[in-house]
Formats: structure tokens, C-alpha cells, sequence
């Protein structure tokens, strides 16, 4: 009892010691990214927007590297693995495997060495070529390897997640494995398909360039290397979120999972259909043919059916849940809903969010549209508001209750409190900021620049109102960021201890659901069709880029 948290009312081990330990790790590592991800972001939209000017020692470009390295790579990586090992040692059987456990430990150790390693370098100013590192800017090979020790680190902790799959299916032959362990094992195949890009690019081209090994990289293919794996990232960023939403909010509104089957097939199609679909990313640049960039935007859009196959999944949990209550009329359940709750309410405000997010992903993936707002500040917002809104204001729902869950304490009346306001404020401030970089956008403000006047011309003075915006939403961003973290710290070592576990909120699935499909857990059936549909649709094209695409030498523009 003393080595272990327990659920007091099922008598049943939640998480042992060992596995506290492993996922306490990673939040904390997590938030350690977020801090520096928050401070380097704030000081770079100032800049940005003309509010500051930034010291001769500081460069904006470096900042805009740290931002993006520390939140859109390191914070999401592990809280991610943090919040999935969790959902498995809560549904399997109470607890990691020992083996399993020491393959995370390796991959965790070898995640933080390379973050220090790739942030070291960012920091001297000697890897400043924003988070996609894009050739043929040339950061140095300690940031190469830095990031490719991040890869490997993460492979294991699928690796880990894979094991502890396998031996309860093992455990329970012919039985549907439990929802969030379903899940978390399909965000990991698309984890490890996904990097396999970037691995490539960065062993193969950039390690090798930028050590100098190499004269010359292939920028053509070093980027379709890149969005292989960019575009199933924000994915990878997603699905915890959605899990969260499927398995997890329906325990917090009152109410069950709506199906037991279609978020398998949700989660199997976000695999299929958001792989082999980067070049949507590269529909400006001239080396690839309009055909195959028209076939991957065409799987791009497939991706919109999972899209709202959530989205109806979710709002009828709510609607259910909300009638179980008592609630009449058409939308007399919507004021059922546990608004006074930062679990639910926090997720909410992420969902709401995404609608525009997805439509403006509609607009990047449209030729004719994209024309219009390609390398411009429409792209940033729109990135802002599907990560750092979307997926966000979700982990945030996720930290407070699972910090103190793990630490065994309360998530008080004064922590919910604050956590409302924090969320509320990143909500705001996450509107202004995108709203205006949209606008801006749309009237030609580039991205990837730092603040500029451009000599007074009269399409640039046209931008300066929705500067003032941008810059009064990262504000009010960064005060959200440290509410967050002040109450992070609080739950972690203040709040109270809890009597009896922490509740981890684990939804239970509609009374007579028939069983999933066992094809939906036939794994090798799955990566299969994905690797197919990958092999169409970049077969032919990395061939031409391999004979025809020139080599650039490298460029440092800082």
C-alpha cells in the first residue's frame, strides 16, 4: 500500500511506483520545454509586431528557432508519451510491464540528452534555421543529431507502448482491447511511419552536409523528406487529444463513450489518410508535377471524413449525456454540461477553436488558395490555431487532473479556479493573435520575417493595426502560459494530498455496443495500406527528384 497509489472504492493498484515515476518524468520535462517555448515566443512576436527591439547579443531568428523547437517538438513529444503511458497502466491491467518500462527509461534519457544538445546549439546561435530546418540553411551537426537522438529516443517509447499492447492481447485472447490503449497504440504506428522521413533526411542528408562529408544536398528532396513527416506531426499532436475526447470527457460530462467501434475506425483512417499527403505542403514549389501534388490533396481532404466522424461522436456523447440529466428542447442539454469544470471546459474551447482551424486548413490546401496566402502570416495563425488552440487547451485539461493524479493530490477548488482563467485568457489571447496574423496574411505580410517597415511602402503601412493585434494576443498568451505553470507547481508540490486516489477518468462505453470489429485490430493489415498508399504516392516522384533535382551548397543567413 505505501509503493502504491490505489483506487479505493474498486481495491484495484492504479499506478505503481515505478510507472509514477516514468510518467511524472516526462510531464516534467515537458513543461520545462514549455517554459522556454513560452519565453522565446513572447520575446519573438514583439519583435515581430515593432513593440521591442531585441539586443544585439539575441537574434530573431534564434528565438523563432527555440519556439518552435521547445513547444511544437520537445512539449508535445513528451507530454504525449507521458499522457499515453498513463492511459495504458490505468486499462492494462493496472500497470507498465518491467521490460517495457526500462526500453521508455532508455528512450526518455536519450529524448532529454538530445533536446539539451539541439537547445545548446540554438542557444550559441549556431542552429537558427526555424524548427523545420529547411535546406539548404545549415544549423550545426550537434542540432542534426541533437534532434535525431529526440527520433530514436521516441521510436523506443512506441516500442514500449507496442509491448504492453501485446501482452495483454496475449492475456486476453479474442477480447477488443481497451479503448485508450487501442488508441495510443495507433497514435505511435503513425508516429513511427511518419518520422521515418525525417529520420532519412536528417542520417542520410543533413548530418552528413552539414559535417561536410557532402558538398551539395538535394533541397527538393530534403523537403518532401520534411513534409512526409510535417504534415502526420500535427496528427500526431491530435490524436491524444482526441483520445481525450473520445475516452476521457465523456466520464467528466456524466455521460459513456457513444461507440465502441467507430473510434477504432477513426483513428485507422487519421493513419491511411495523413501520411501520404505532404506535398500539399509544397504545392508552390516547381519539382514535383501537378499530378501527384492533385492526388495528395485529394487524400488530404479524405482526412475531413474523420474529422467529423469525431465530431458527431462527441456531440452526441454530450447531447446523451445531457438528457440522461433532465435537459428538453433542441439544445436544453448544452446547459448540462460541466462549464464550472477546467477539464471539460478548457477542452471545450479547444473544440470550438478547431472548426475554423479546419477550415482554414481547407484554404492551405486548395491550389487556387493557396496561391494567395502561401509564406504568409495566414499560414502561422492557422498553425497557432489548430496546435496551440486546439491541441493545447487540451493538454492543459489533461495537466490538471493528471499532475495531481500522479502526485496523489488534489486538484482544489482554487486550482480549477485558476485553471478556468488561465484557459479562458489563452483562448483570448489565441483569437486576437490568430485572427489578426489571418487578416495579414491575406494582405500579403510574409512569414518568416522579423519586424520591418519596408521602407514605408503603403502596403506595409496597411499591416501595422493587426500588428498591434498580434502582439497584444502573444501578451496575453505568455501571462496565460505562466498561470499555467504557477498552478502546475502548485498541484505538483502544494495541493493538498488525497485521501484516496485521484480520480482518472476513464469513460465506460454505452450499454449494448456490439464488439469492434476484429479486423480493426489487425495491425499489419493497416500499416500495410498505408505503406501501399505511401509507395503511390511518392514512389515516382522521389525517383525524379533523385535524377533530375540540382544540389545547393549551404547558406547561413545569420
Amino acid at each position: 500500500m505505501e509503493n502504491t497509489v490505489r483506487d479505493i472504492s474498486a481495491d484495484k493498484i492504479i499506478f505503481q511506483n515505478q510507472d509514477r515515476k516514468l510518467i511524472l518524468a516526462h510531464l516534467g520535462f515537458a513543461f520545462f520545454a514549455f517554459l522556454i517555448g513560452v519565453i522565446a515566443g513572447l520575446l519573438q512576436a514583439l519583435q515581430r509586431t515593432g513593440y521591442i527591439d531585441l539586443p544585439n547579443n539575441i537574434g530573431y531568428y534564434q528565438l523563432l528557432t527555440a519556439h518552435g523547437v521547445s513547444l511544437a517538438l520537445i512539449f508535445t513529444t513528451f507530454f504525449i508519451i507521458g499522457f499515453l503511458y498513463s492511459g495504458l497502466a490505468k486499462t492494462l491491467d493496472g500497470k507498465l510491464m518491467p521490460a517495457a518500462n526500462r526500453i521508455a527509461w532508455i528512450g526518455y534519457y536519450m529524448m532529454v540528452i538530445g533536446t539539451l544538445l539541439s537547445l545548446y546549439v540554438i542557444i550559441t546561435n549556431d542552429a537558427s534555421v526555424l524548427y523545420t530546418f529547411y535546406a539548404p540553411m545549415q544549423a550545426s551537426p550537434i542540432f542534426y543529431i541533437g534532434l535525431a537522438l529526440v527520433v530514436v529516443g521516441s521510436w523506443l517509447s512506441g516500442v514500449a507502448v507496442f509491448m504492453n499492447y501485446y501482452q495483454w492481447r496475449k492475456r486476453h485472447p479474442g477480447e477488443a482491447s481497451p479503448l485508450f490503449a487501442y488508441m495510443a497504440v495507433a497514435t505511435m504506428v503513425l508516429w513511427l511511419i511518419c518520422t521515418v522521413g525525417v529520420a532519412i533526411e536528417v542520417v542520410f542528408q543533413l548530418i552528413p552536409w552539414s559535417l561536410g562529408w557532402v558538398d551539395k544536398i538535394n533541397v527538393e528532396l530534403s523537403r518532401t523528406f520534411f513534409w512526409y513527416f510535417g504534415h502526420p506531426l500535427v496528427y500526431f499532436w491530435l490524436l491524444p487529444a482526441y483520445i481525450y475526447w473520445y475516452v476521457l470527457i465523456p466520464k467528466i460530462v456524466g455521460g459513456k463513450i457513444f461507440s465502441n467501434s467507430l473510434p477504432r475506425l477513426t483513428f485507422i483512417l487519421f493513419i491511411l489518410y495523413s501520411v501520404p499527403v505532404g506535398f500539399h505542403h509544397q504545392l508552390m514549389e516547381p519539382g514535383v508535377s501537378s499530378f501527384w501534388k492533385f492526388l495528395q490533396v485529394v487524400l488530404t481532404m479524405i482526412v475531413v471524413i474523420p474529422s467529423l466522424m469525431t465530431a458527431f461522436a462527441i456531440l452526441a456523447t454530450f447531447e446523451i449525456a445531457g438528457r440522461k440529466k433532465g435537459a428538453t428542447g433542441l439544445f436544453g442539454w448544452f446547459g448540462k454540461l460541466p462549464w464550472k469544470d477546467v477539464r471539460f471546459t478548457a477542452t471545450f474551447l479547444g473544440m470550438v477553436i478547431f472548426i475554423p482551424a479546419g477550415a482554414g486548413g481547407v484554404v492551405n490546401t486548395s491550389f487556387q488558395l493557396n496561391q494567395v496566402v502561401h509564406n504568409t502570416l495566414f499560414i502561422t495563425g492557422h498553425f497557432h490555431i489548430t496546435v496551440a488552440a486546439a491541441v493545447i487547451l487540451t493538454f492543459f485539461a489533461i495537466a490538471y487532473w493528471l499532475v495531481p493524479a500522479m502526485r496523489n493530490r488534489q486538484l482544489t477548488p482554487f486550482a480549477n479556479q485558476l485553471g478556468l482563467i488561465q484557459c479562458w485568457v489563452w483562448t483570448i489571447g489565441m483569437l486576437i493573435m490568430s485572427t489578426s496574423m489571418h487578416i495579414v496574411g491575406v494582405l500579403g505580410e510574409p512569414r518568416r520575417t522579423a519586424f520591418t517597415t519596408y521602407s514605408g511602402h503603403p502596403a506595409a503601412q496597411v499591416w501595422e493595426p493587426y500588428r498591434f493585434f498580434t502582439g497584444a494576443g502573444s501578451v496575453l498568451l505568455f501571462i496565460s502560459a505562466v498561470l499555467f505553470l504557477v498552478n502546475i507547481v502548485y498541484l505538483w508540490f502544494f495541493s493538498p494530498k488525497a485521501e484516496s486516489a485521484v480520480d482518472y477518468p476513464i469513460g465506460e462505453v454505452e450499454e449494448d455496443q456490439p464488439k469492434p470489429p476484429a479486423i480493426l485490430e489487425r495491425w499489419t493489415v493497416w500499416i500495410g495500406i498505408t505503406i501501399a498508399l505511401v509507395l503511390i504516392a511518392y514512389t515516382v516522384p522521389v525517383m525524379h527528384m533523385f535524377q533530375h533535382a540540382p544540389g545547393s551548397p549551404p547558406i547561413r543567413s545569420w
